[in-house]
């Protein structure tokens, strides 16, 4: 009697930040990881030996998820033998500016990675899902997609996309078996805030602390693992009380 295959959590963006506490957390509740990155080869390489610290087996895949070839070529040759069981969309950019002093580049490149790579990555992985008609897809959105900030219209505007993309996609793919939802993180302790003024912050929230890269990946690892699972197409915030 053949063993059951490992399952395997293709997390997008993950060798920092909280695509690394995702991936961590996920190998902890046993998948095979598969990670994605575009250019920290030394952090990538430090996510993997943790991984294989737990037990669990980890591929790096290395590409620009703002280049649509490259991102189809890196995922096609993984999911020609298996599709993932979950995919956890979480690359992303800031390039903030006020919109008057925004240039095309500013708005390009957040974009192009975080809306347009949304698109690059999951287009290639969905077919296999569907093939095997069973999956999860957990995407990384902001606070900022839904009551927007200042100083963001950019980065705004692609996380609210994403935002529109997963609600979209859930009426899609439910009947088959696929199950799409958004995390939501408000503020959290990553390299991206730490330009942040903490005293103006802190104030407006209640539980009167910044996140922690750990809160959101708990919430994604339940999404992910869980076997009663009837939340499909939900946008879920983790943001302290900031937005409610």
């Amino acid at each position: 009697m053949t063993s059951k295959p490992n399952k395997i959590g293709l997390v997008v963006g993950g060798s920092r930040g909280i695509g690394r506490a995702i991936a961590l957390r996920l190998a902890q509740s046993g998948f095979d990881i598969w990670l994605t990155y575009h250019q920290n080869h030394a952090a990538a390489e430090e996510v993997k030996a943790a991984i294989e610290t737990l037990g669990r087996a980890c591929d790096l895949l290395q590409f620009d998820i703002a280049d649509h070839d490259a991102s189809k070529a890196a995922l096609s040759e993984k999911t020609d033998q298996r599709a993932p069981d979950v995919v956890v969309f979480n690359a992303g950019i800031a390039r903030d500016n006020l919109l008057v002093w925004m240039t095309k580049a500013e708005w390009d490149a957040v974009i192009d990675t975080n809306l347009n790579g949304f698109y690059n990555v999951i287009h290639p992985v969905l077919f296999p899902m569907l093939r095997e008609k069973r999956g999860r897809i957990v995407v990384i959105s902001s606070t900022s997609g839904q009551i927007g900030q200042a100083g963001q219209v950019n980065y705004s505007a692609s996380k609210a996309g994403l935002i529109g993309a997963v609600k979209a996609l859930a009426r899609e793919v439910g009947r088959k078996n696929i199950i799409v939802n958004v995390v939501a993180p408000g503020v959290v302790e990553t390299e991206m805030v730490a330009h942040l003024p903490k005293e103006q912050i802190m104030p407006l929230i209640p539980l009167n602390r910044f996140g922690k890269v750990e809160d959101v990946a708990a919430l994604v690892n339940f999404l992910c693992s869980e076997e009663n699972m009837y939340i499909h197409g939900q946008v879920i915030g983790v943001n302290g009380g900031l937005a409610m």
